[in-house]
C-alpha cells in the first residue's frame, strides 16, 4: 500500500471534484491494527511514507464532511483542501497508544480548519468572534426548521439548548439572513444610491477650512510685515537675509557686510526673532 501511496504524491481537489474523488478511493480504509501499525512508524520513526498513508487513506473522510458545509456558498475544493489541512494536523498529533481511530480523533481538527475558513470568507465582515458566537453560527442554520425568520418560542429553545441569550441568537439570525453590498452599487438605481461609497467622507478637503486657511495665511502675512516694518532695519535685513529670502545668506556673509563677528550677527538675529514673536502676539 505504502508503494501506491508514493506513486500519487500531489492530488489535490480542483474544479473536477469527481475525478478528484475517483482517484482518493483508490485508498482503501485501513484495518484497525494496520493503522496503529503506520501510526507507530510516523511517531517513532519519523517514517513520512507512513503520516503520507494516514493521510491518503483518509481523505475520502475529509470531503464527506465538507459535503455537509455546502449551504454556504463556498467553493468544495477549497472546503476539502483546508479539511486535508486539518486531517494532517491531526496526523501529527495522533497518539496511537490512546485506543481511538484516527478518524474519531482527526474530526475535530477537520472541522476547526473548515470552520476558520468559513468564517474567514462567507462574509466580508466577520459574523463570529469569540467561541461562543462561532457555535452558534454553525448551529444556527442546522437548528432552525425552515428558511423563515424564527418566532419567539423557537428562539428561546435555540437559545436554551446552545447556551447563549436569545439576543445572541436573533442578532446571529441577522448575520446569517444579510447580504454583502456592493461598494459602489449596482443593480437598481435604490443600490446605487444607497451604496457604502455615498457614505464615506471625501478625500477633498473642505471648502469652508480653505476659506479659513487662507483667511488665516492672510492674516498672517499682513501681521508679519506689520511687525517688521517696527523693527530697526539692521534687524529687519539680517532677518530678510536669513529667513525670508530664496537666496539665504550665511552669519559669515552678513558679518563681513555689518563688520562684525558671526557671533554678533547670530545675537542681533535672536533678538530679532524675540521682539517679532512679541510683536506678532499682541
Amino acid at each position: 500500500m505504502a508503494q501506491n501511496v508514493m506513486a500519487l504524491p500531489s492530488i489535490a481537489p480542483g474544479a473536477d471534484i469527481d475525478a478528484y474523488l475517483n482517484t482518493i478511493s483508490q485508498f482503501p480504509i485501513l484495518e484497525p491494527e494496520h493503522e496503529k501499525q503506520l501510526a507507530e512508524k510516523f511517531r517513532e520513526d519519523g517514517d513520512l511514507n507512513a503520516a503520507r498513508e494516514l493521510v491518503m487513506c483518509h481523505l475520502r473522510f475529509v470531503v464527506h464532511l465538507a459535503r455537509s458545509y455546502k449551504g454556504y456558498g463556498l467553493p468544495q475544493a477549497d472546503l476539502i483542501q483546508e479539511g486535508n489541512v486539518g486531517l494532517m494536523k491531526a496526523v501529527k498529533r495522533f497518539d496511537p497508544d490512546v485506543g481511538v481511530r484516527l478518524i474519531s480523533f482527526a474530526v475535530h481538527w477537520i472541522k476547526a480548519e473548515m470552520h476558520e475558513y468559513i468564517l474567514r470568507n462567507w462574509r466580508i465582515v466577520k459574523v463570529a468572534t469569540t467561541k461562543a458566537q462561532r457555535k452558534l453560527f454553525f448551529n444556527l442554520r442546522s437548528a432552525k426548521s425552515s428558511s423563515s425568520w424564527l418566532n419567539q418560542k423557537e428562539t428561546q429553545a435555540i437559545a436554551q439548548d446552545l447556551g447563549v441569550s436569545t439576543d445572541e441568537v436573533t442578532r446571529m439570525e441577522g448575520r446569517l439572513s444579510a447580504n454583502d453590498a456592493a461598494f459602489d452599487g449596482y443593480g437598481t438605481d435604490e443600490d446605487t444610491a444607497t451604496a457604502p461609497v455615498h457614505f464615506l467622507a471625501s478625500s477633498m478637503p473642505d471648502p469652508a477650512d480653505l476659506v479659513a486657511e487662507q483667511d488665516s495665511a492672510q492674516d498672517m502675512s499682513l501681521r508679519l510685515t506689520a511687525s517688521l516694518s517696527q523693527l530697526d532695519e539692521r534687524s529687519r535685513d539680517i532677518l530678510q537675509q536669513r529667513w525670508l529670502s530664496d537666496d539665504k545668506a550665511t552669519l559669515h556673509e552678513l558679518a563681513a557686510e555689518y563688520g562684525v563677528s558671526a557671533e554678533r550677527i547670530r545675537q542681533l538675529e535672536q533678538n530679532a526673532i524675540k521682539k517679532l514673536k512679541r510683536l506678532m502676539s499682541t
